[in-house]
């Protein structure tokens, strides 16, 4: 039996049969012509109807925002715009692929200029364009295969469209190429509860339809499993089926209370995780209200928005994080897309320095949304570096009456400096996939990196250790959380609350096993744990001697 090895982002066990994502389409020659107009017309308006028939089929089928997204998408797939500049070029001379494509391109231009709602429909067009070139071409549609049975499905890596028409009752595991620890696909599996490995040298090679066995948690890839393998993925299921609710209290076994809060992108993620019973809310990502947007949203939109995160926790703590826009999300009136680097340029709480104004409107807006609310409303700022610029955020959040003001960890110097920075507010929460890269000099988002872009890093763990150091220096004791996919590995968990950490948010997903790998060890378990991650001399060696002592893990099938 072969095996391939990969970087596991999400566990799980489970056997089933490969399909592979289809290749981008290429764009077609710019001289391709026609022999025949009149047939180039018919061939373009039968792939047309085709697309969109099948994207009907496809969205009868599917259920919330991907029924939304297939239905947009089969529109736009007979939409008299696109399919008369097609032919204008075809009666030109132009091929029907080449016309197909030139057409997309100018509708999807034109819809970007007009921007707000209309900018918000270039992606279908840009999708609709690759779908009919396909299907004149007699290739495979680009995105998610169709299929009526469960598949595993491997490809290069999955760009954030594809995941809006991914079915997770088809989908049995996510496998890449591509990809690293903290890449969109891994983030996307952990929130959906799917087995996933990324990194994965040779899976492209892998025969569509061979059957495979993914372990999500070993990172690898068996073909052709055995009755092993069988054995080991009915006894996942029964072990996942056990772990599907969290009953609302992280503690370790002997008392200790770790709050297990939860990861949200706007109201509807919020009320899922108050009923995936999180202990309340570690981030709420607030780049939901501006993304899509030509301009800044009004103080009302961002209330109404922040309102509805904060009805679902009455009560409860709801720690929010202040615009966390540039680098991989730019907003047009507020980063600068020319910047040559932008992971290490204008984002975050540095925004304010170009573009002063917005972050005390948003920080206006939380404050009435919290007035309103009975939710117990913290406010952080991103990218933070220095003392001075932790204390100007404090005072921005005092002038807006804003009263527990905190920092987001997610670069190097942060951590080094957590004393002075903390001195200047109430709490920290270490962003681990930024610390990572940035501590790493390693982009997140690539494969060939993925074995530095890894929590289990000793330099990372060195990092969340001086960062809780800091944080009891000279008698002030501030709270310290990790709001990183890293609060989502139920073995880095235990590590992360040896290390200190006072509240773990995660994906909804993964609150039952973190909760259950909690419960089974005492405060002083998981305090020699971490010192036993801490000597290790590898992010390897450090995962497998915290895996050693916790062999609730194989029982879990985590």
């Amino acid at each position: 039996m072969e095996n391939l090895a990969g970087v596991g982002v999400s566990p799980g066990r489970v056997i089933g049969p490969v399909r592979h994502m289809p290749k981008a389409v290429g764009e077609p020659p710019a001289d391709e012509r026609n022999d025949s107009p009149e047939a180039a017309n018919d061939a373009l308006l039968a792939a047309s109807k085709t697309v969109q028939e099948e994207l009907e089929r496809r969205a009868g089928a599917a259920t919330g925002n991907a029924k939304a997204v297939l239905q947009a998408t089969s529109l736009m797939a007979a939409d008299p715009m696109l399919l008369k500049s097609a032919k204008k070029l075809i009666d030109r001379g132009a091929s029907a692929e080449r016309a197909a494509w030139e057409a997309g391109a100018s509708v999807a231009e034109m819809l970007h200029n007009l921007g707000g709602y209309m900018a918000e429909r270039t992606a279908d067009v840009l999708d609709v364009r690759s779908r009919i070139v396909a299907e004149l071409r007699g290739l495979p549609a680009p995105g998610i295969p169709s299929s009526d049975t469960p598949f595993v499905l491997v490809a290069e890596d999955l760009a954030p469209a594809d995941t809006a028409t991914l079915d997770p009752a088809l989908v049995l595991a996510l496998v890449t190429s591509g990809g690293g620890p903290q890449s969109h696909t891994a983030i996307i599996a952990r929130s959906l509860g799917l087995p996933a490995v990324v990194a994965a040298s040779g899976v492209e090679r892998i025969e569509e339809g061979t059957s495979v066995f993914v372990d999500g948690a070993a990172g690898t890839i068996s073909l052709d499993p055995g009755a092993d393998e069988e054995a080991a993925a009915a006894a996942y299921r029964a072990a996942a089926a056990a772990l599907t609710v969290f009953d609302g209290d992280g503690v370790t076994a002997d008392g200790h209370k770790v709050p297990l809060l939860a990861n949200v992108g706007g109201a509807r993620d919020a009320v899922q995780a108050a009923e995936a019973n999180a202990q309340g809310v570690g981030l709420l990502r607030t780049e939901f209200c501006f993304l899509g947007r030509d301009t800044e949203p009004t103080a009302e939109e961002q209330v109404e928005a922040y309102r509805g995160v904060f009805d679902a926790f009455p009560g409860q703590k709801v720690v929010v994080r202040t615009l966390d826009a540039g680098a991989d999300k730019p907003l047009p009136f507020l980063t600068d897309t020319t910047e040559p680097n932008p992971a290490l340029g204008v984002r975050g709480y540095r925004t304010d320095l170009t573009s002063p104004g917005v972050l005390e409107r948003q920080l206006a807006a939380i404050a009435d949304a919290a007035a309103q609310a009975s939710a117990d409303v913290w406010v952080m700022a991103p990218m933070i570096s220095t003392a001075q610029e932790a204390a100007d955020f404090a005072a921005l959040c005092a002038a807006a009456g804003l009263r527990t003001p905190g920092v987001m960890v997610e670069v190097p110097s942060a951590a080094l400096t957590a004393e002075a920075i903390l001195g200047e507010v109430s709490f920290a929460s270490l962003g681990t996939n930024d610390l990572t890269q940035y501590t790493m000099a390693a982009d997140r988002q690539l494969g060939s990196l993925a074995a530095l872009n890894n929590s289990w890093q000793p330099a990372l763990l060195r990092m969340v250790h001086l960062t809780v150091e800091g944080s009891t220096a000279e008698g002030h004791a501030k709270p310290v959380g990790v709001c990183g996919e890293a609060a989502a590995d139920p073995a880095l968990a235990v590590v992360l609350v040896g290390l200190g950490i006072s509240t773990l948010s995660m994906t909804p997903r993964a609150l039952a096993a973190v909760g259950a790998v909690l419960n089974s060890v005492t405060l002083a378990d998981a305090q020699r744990i971490a010192g036993i991650a801490l000597a290790a001399p590898t992010a390897t060696e450090a995962r497998a001697r915290t895996r050693a002592e916790l062999p609730i893990l194989d029982t879990l099938g985590l």
